[in-house]
């Protein structure tokens, strides 16, 4: 029902269209880096990110959350800050997360990033200023009210997870010929 919804917006292919950018710019296992602004850590997104990665076997989906001040006694994979960020370089992506206005030394790192090399992808609610150092960018804007911030990166994840040619709108795979058999018989799987 959600598909019907939304397939007369846009959305499922603006989505689809930036899950294939996220899937391309990325060719190595820990070189997708996400990162929110000071006061919102893209918590949610990363877990989701996870979980595509590891139940479709696409690791160089599995996101490295950098951390403006991460605990010094956080698990190591909760333990990683700007340092990684600096470290950028080409093959990778940094993907940012913010839903208000990036403050200057998010936008500073950003552009940092992007000269050394690295894919930026932002996923915002507007911020033209972002959007100038994205090569890639998805907005989901506050008065719209058809789908939340929170629910984009739902769809991000959803569709990250799909298989590359199922993104390029190219021929159904194995899996979507099967679902499509199951929707008949027993009412829509989900993706």
């Amino acid at each position: 029902m959600l598909r019907e919804v939304l397939s007369a917006t846009g959305w499922l292919e603006q989505t689809r269209q930036f899950a294939r950018a996220l899937r391309t710019s990325t060719r190595d296992p820990g070189g997708l880096m996400l990162l929110g602004t000071p006061e919102g850590e893209p918590w949610h997104l990363a877990a989701h990110l996870d979980d595509e990665s590891r139940f479709n076997a696409i690791p160089e989906l599995m996101p490295t959350l950098v951390r403006w001040e991460p605990p010094p006694d956080a698990p190591p994979h909760l333990r990683i800050g700007l340092d990684r960020l600096a470290a950028a370089r080409r093959g990778e992506t940094l993907f940012v997360v913010a839903e208000e206005s990036a403050p200057v030394p998010l936008l500073e790192r950003v552009d940092d990033a992007r000269r050394t090399g690295a894919v930026i992808l932002t996923l915002d609610g507007g911020d033209r200023e972002l959007q100038g150092l994205a090569h890639e960018s998805l907005t989901v804007p506050q008065r719209d009210g058809l789908i939340s911030f929170d629910g984009a990166q739902h769809l991000i994840s959803a569709a990250a997870g799909r298989p590359l040619e199922r993104l390029r709108g190219g021929r159904p795979t194995f899996r979507d010929r099967l679902a499509k058999i199951l929707d008949v018989v027993s009412g829509p799987v989900p993706d």
